[in-house]
């Protein structure tokens, strides 16, 4: 429903622009190399595949054909290795499985339910306490993870045995899991991140470096929602913490050293300019196994779970991966790219206007769309479109990220609202998800809209220090 209305909307509006005079429609259109009948065509072939729920990187790939043999008269064929050559032996891309099996391997060593305890002792008491341990706890996970679903899956299998018997209503932890697993692609080291990057050749580094502010930003966010339903529905601190002292408080902090070590090892070489992220990626892996080791849960059986679970995952980007690269080729040899570009420049709307309608695209996109596959398939549209508004491409990725993380808690196909509910042990409708994470999105849009009034938030970082 919310695809169909920004579609009809945006349609409105693009047109009465375009018959208020725009001065690029004449040239955008003269400069198209295909009619736009064929490229309806195209768009809607794009649509049924996906809501026929073809594999995402089958579906690129045969649209990718089709459109090549029905309006290029290029051997594009000749030049398909080469394609898909590119982004398989592109040095940054390794680091996508490393991070995953950085998250895979924490999770099985038990350091992530370290993790939750600790953090939980310490914030157990505030008010709506356990759901502020949700928010925190996914976000310092986050920040070695660098997936969202990983994040969701990991603190909700942790998580979840906590309020099987508290007072918190489940749609509200249900909704805080899922908003804080949404920060695994926002907050450094995010694969979103480095998929962007490899794709408008940015620097990966500068786009850690501009998450930071937004990533504090939307945990505050995050944290003030949970205030207001906590006074609101008088949901007071753990009873059971009452008797934690600080000196219980002190020993906990054990608990945080093994994560902390990881970050530091991680985060701590990219910014310092010690390593690349795919050379962190590999210092993560290292020290996970290190910390397993010590923890005496390094097993071949563990080891094994955990490549085959990563093995999983990067073969499913992969595939997305080389589709998206086979279909970019060939629209960007039709100049439609190029085409694109010139006839939203050349609307009579300002710039931020014509972001806010790219916004709203990505909005109604992620309602039905996975987004990584979001990411891959629009970025090489609409990046020219963006740059040429002016705006900065590390703010954009940001800004993108951020719409990423939106789709995978948006209804009806949030990918990160699934995984919480297939590991709900406790039986209740879908619905509790979808509702709970509800007043979040809210406050994750309102983020975005404080990034486009305030884009020092992301900028004045890597502005600093690059």
């Amino acid at each position: 429903m919310i695809a169909i209305i920004f579609i009809l909307v945006m349609g409105a509006v693009v047109g009465v622009a375009t018959l208020l005079g725009a001065p690029g429609g004449a040239a955008a259109a003269a400069s198209a190399q295909v009619p736009w009948w064929a490229l309806a065509a195209v768009l809607l072939a794009f649509v049924g595949f996906f809501a026929g729920g073809i594999y995402v990187g089958a579906a690129l790939a045969v649209l990718s054909l089709l459109a090549g043999f029905g309006l290029s008269d290029r051997p594009f064929w000749n030049f398909i290795g080469e394609m898909i050559w590119g982004p398989s032996t592109n040095f940054v891309l390794v680091s996508v499985p490393l991070f995953l099996l950085m998250g895979e391997i924490m999770l099985r060593a038990g350091l992530s339910e370290r993790l939750y305890r600790a953090l939980n002792i310490w914030m157990g008491r505030l008010p709506g306490g356990l759901l502020h341990t949700n928010i925190v706890a996914c976000g310092v996970f986050s920040a070695v993870a660098g997936s969202s679903v990983a994040t969701a899956a990991t603190m909700g299998s942790v998580a979840l045995p906590y309020f099987e018997k508290s007072h918190y209503p489940p749609k509200l932890v249900l909704g805080s899991l899922a908003a804080g697993g949404a920060l695994g692609n926002l907050i450094p080291p995010g694969i979103t991140f480095i998929i962007y990057g490899l794709i408008t050749e940015t620097s990966v580094g500068a786009l850690y470096l501009a998450a930071i502010g937004p990533s504090i930003l939307v945990v505050a966010l995050f944290t003030a929602v949970i205030l207001y339903y906590s006074f609101k529905l008088k949901l007071h601190g753990d009873a059971g913490g009452a008797g934690i002292t600080w000196k219980h408080r002190i020993a906990s902090l054990s608990d945080l050293v093994p994560t902390a070590l990881l970050i530091g090892l991680v985060l701590g070489t990219i910014y310092a300019g010690w390593a690349t992220p795919t050379e962190s990626a590999a210092l993560g892996v290292a020290g996970s196994l290190v910390l397993a080791v010590a923890d005496r849960k390094l097993s071949w059986k563990m080891l094994s779970e955990s490549m085959r679970a990563t093995a999983r995952t990067t073969s499913m980007i992969a595939l997305i991966l080389f589709g998206a690269y086979f279909l970019n080729y060939i629209l960007s040899s039709l100049g439609i790219p190029q085409m694109l570009a010139k006839f939203l420049t050349g609307l009579p709307l300002p710039g931020w206007a014509i972001m806010l309608v790219i916004i709203g695209f990505y909005l109604a996109l992620g309602t039905f769309m996975e987004g990584m596959s979001m990411v891959i398939t629009t970025i090489p549209l609409l990046f020219p479109v963006v740059t040429a508004l002016g705006y900065d491409p590390v703010w954009f990725g940001v800004v993108i990220t951020m719409l990423v993380e939106i789709a995978m808690i948006s209804p009806p196909d949030g990918t990160v609202l699934y995984v919480l509910q297939g590991m709900r042990r406790q039986p209740g409708p879908i619905t509790d998800v979808f509702s709970g994470v509800l007043p979040f999105m809210g406050v994750y849009m309102f983020a975005i809209v404080v990034l486009m009034v305030f884009p020092a938030i992301a900028l004045w970082l890597p502005g600093m220090l690059m």
